[in-house]
């Protein structure tokens, strides 16, 4: 839980530290609004291309060792990046790291869903999330700091060293059988669970073979996620969720800046501050919540998500009227607290609907969705900025369709228990007529 938090921490600083960059980085290279939200979205682009492949394969590559050789690689692209010379070798190399959180997104959701039982999982994904907004706030707030100090290029350098720690770390942790805690909620030994479907090598009837079964997976994996109700309102809900945060951290700080007369550099430490003050306490009540009304309260790990979205949205919404920096900053202090309580509950709830095997590629469909809806929020946000030539216009603008997000994602409390407990029996059948097959022989 620790581990894969860790490796959400780091991939969500490097992310970030560009967003605590920006007026340094378009004061340098003589940038505006527009360049900058292509720069934090052609991130997404590979990141969209390479997630739901890669979920596929998680469902049957060692997910740790993916994970460690994942993070070396995209340390090392972080360094990098504090040599590019220009705007078109920066916006290359940011783009190419977009395959980082692609392969570990995946792998590490299926990882917790393997390791915490049911009963678990909100707690678990709460530790795992309360890092990433960890993540999120210290990259924008080094970025701010070391930036406006020592310049954009000493921010990347500051962040490309510590991943490789990190992956040591998660080259340790032992490899769980495919519905090892599925089994374990049910009391049954994990002995004969699902394992990777890989034999002699993924590549051993060659590349042209490969990328054949891999389209005939994906295709059948589609199928058979997308027929899972849960899963198809959740996928909504999640982009809105995301949209949400991504808009928040890319612009809040010039928001405060522009609007609202916060010095530079001071905006985005505050930013920081914001999403690890509001966000850590929000993400673990709701990991507990999650956990605590699991079979008190119909669906309640969609609904709590929905009206946690709803009524988060709503103060964010407020802070953006006419209001000074002593009345904004609070209400989105409280505005990321209640957000942030959706997080865990809802990834909780995504790993009891999704059947174990599938799950890596569950949670690829899943961000996939968090990156065309919510990965495209600063390209957006700063677009809607240079048309109008005021931030606050633009966020009042991309307002209304997260409430839209929120009231579907609702919907999906009616239909979570029955998908959830569809798996469990799928299990007991499974294991009735394996019994069968042993005393017949």
């Amino acid at each position: 839980m620790w581990v894969l938090g860790l490796v959400i921490f780091i991939d969500q600083v490097d992310q970030n530290i560009l967003r605590g960059v920006v007026t340094p980085l378009k004061h340098d290279l003589g940038i505006g609004d527009l360049q900058i939200g292509i720069l934090l979205t052609a991130y997404t682009i590979v990141n969209g291309l390479i997630t739901v492949p890669a979920g596929y394969l998680a469902d049957r590559w060692n997910r740790s060792r993916t994970i460690g050789h994942t993070i070396v690689v995209w340390s090392g692209l972080t360094a990098l990046t504090a040599a590019m010379p220009d705007y078109g070798s920066l916006l290359a190399i940011r783009s190419a790291l977009g395959f980082g959180q692609a392969v570990t997104e995946p792998s590490a959701a299926s990882l917790v869903g393997d390791y915490y039982p049911q009963e678990k999982r909100g707690l678990a994904f709460s530790v795992q999330q309360c890092l990433l907004l960890a993540g999120i706030g210290a990259g924008i707030g080094i970025g701010g700091v070391v930036g406006a100090t020592l310049g954009w290029r000493a921010a990347f350098l500051v962040v490309g060293t510590p991943g490789v720690l990190i992956a040591v770390a998660v080259y340790r942790l032992r490899e769980p059988a495919r519905g090892e805690a599925d089994r374990m909620h049910l009391g049954v030994d994990a002995e004969g669970a699902d394992e990777p479907a890989v034999s002699g090598g993924l590549f051993e009837d060659g590349w042209r073979a490969f990328v054949r079964d891999l389209w005939t997976g994906l295709r059948a994996d589609a199928r058979t996620i997308l027929g899972i109700p849960t899963m198809r309102y959740a996928l909504i809900g999640v982009s809105a969720l995301l949209f949400t945060i991504n808009a928040i951290g890319a612009a809040l700080p010039q928001f405060y800046e522009r609007d609202l007369g916060v010095a530079k550099g001071t905006a985005e430490a505050l930013v920081g501050l914001l999403v690890v003050i509001g966000g850590i306490p929000g993400v673990m009540l709701g990991g507990r919540l999650a956990d605590r009304f699991m079979t008190r309260v119909r669906g309640a790990r969609m609904a709590i998500p929905a009206y946690c979205l709803l009524v988060g949205s709503a103060l964010f919404f407020f802070s953006y009227l006419w209001v000074p920096f002593a009345v904004a900053f609070p209400l989105e202090l409280l505005g990321i607290f209640v957000t942030s309580m959706a997080v865990p509950a809802l990834r909780a709830g995504l790993t009891d609907a999704v059947p174990a095997n599938l799950r890596g590629a569950g949670f690829g469909f899943f961000n996939l969705a968090s990156i065309v809806f919510g990965g495209m929020a600063p390209l957006l946000v700063f677009g809607i900025s240079q048309a109008s030539g005021d931030l606050r216009t633009s966020f009042l603008v991309c307002s209304p369709p997260i409430f839209a997000g929120a009231l579907v994602l609702l919907r999906a409390r009616d239909h979570l228990d029955e998908d959830a407990a569809r798996i469990f029996q799928a299990i007991l059948t499974a294991m009735q007529e394996q019994q069968e097959r042993e005393a017949r022989d």
